[in-house]
């Protein structure tokens, strides 16, 4: 039997709309890594006491943000290294920073990292917590430590401290949401819609001027490039929003429209 062109290529069609279908609703189902995981009241006691994020949310969000720190939990290994000694607390701290920044999008899962590494200290770019010159915070991995984000336990504890303007835990979150597309540019095309790139690219470069000519409050890291850019701003976004919003109104606004819960993932 023969078939026309036409419908050999509706039937095509048909079958690559099914394959993005499954393949989409399976990017959230991770393997389980770890079957034993911080209890649910340990859960909501952590969140309760040290999220101002999670305590700004009603009833409904609160149980769908819990689910989703179980679910980042089971699914992502979070191993103390190089001496340092974790709890179940920072534990819960690594999966609520995972959790912000994705939080209002029905579909999400970080595919692109398997382990979080808590060092005891600051390190260097040669992963040492103890020669001179130490000042990394926090890192995503490449190379050898592709698919690894590493934290050190001061910085993760200080961006969850009280009046904290700072997050680093979140900024490289951030970073990895950047790297979906392939590129760590301060472009998360998987979060932006296309009609928004431009007036943000527009507002960053902007704001970068304003930072390296000292005529802005946000600090000098974000002028580094556009990916520390997005990585420090969207920290101030979630640490500090309502002071965001007062100071810098259009930055503020493009990035509600970034991390805003108007869209799903697409």
């Amino acid at each position: 039997m023969e078939y026309s062109p036409i419908l050999v290529t509706v039937l095509i069609f048909v079958f690559g709309l099914i394959l993005v279908y499954f393949v989409w609703r399976n990017v959230s189902n991770k393997k389980v890594v770890n079957a034993v995981i911080p209890s649910h009241d340990t859960i909501l006691k952590v969140l309760t006491e040290d999220v101002k994020f999670f305590t700004k949310l009603n009833q409904e969000q609160q149980n769908t943000f819990v689910d989703r720190v179980e679910y980042f939990l089971k699914t992502t290994k979070i191993s103390a290294e190089k001496g340092a000694k974790i709890t179940d607390e920072h534990r819960v701290l690594v999966a609520a920073s995972a959790t912000i920044p994705l939080f209002h999008f029905n579909s999400w899962s970080y595919e692109n990292l398997d382990e979080v590494l808590i060092y005891p200290e600051v390190f260097n770019e040669k992963y040492n917590t103890q020669e001179d010159e130490r000042k990394i915070l926090g890192m995503v991995g490449d190379g050898a430590m592709h698919r690894k984000m590493i934290l050190s336990l001061p910085a993760l504890l200080a961006g969850f401290q009280q009046n904290s303007n700072n997050n680093t835990a979140i900024h490289e979150f951030v970073h990895l949401i950047d790297k979906a597309d392939g590129e760590v540019d301060g472009v998360p095309e998987y979060l932006i819609p296309k009609e928004l790139i431009n007036p943000w690219l527009k507002e960053m470069h902007e704001t970068i001027s304003l930072i390296r000519r000292d005529k802005s409050d946000i600090r000098d890291y974000a002028a580094t490039n556009q990916a520390e850019f997005l990585a420090v701003v969207s920290e101030y976004f979630f640490q500090k929003p309502k002071q965001l919003k007062e100071d810098h109104p259009e930055l503020y606004e493009l990035l509600d429209e970034i991390y805003s819960d108007k869209k799903d993932l697409k």
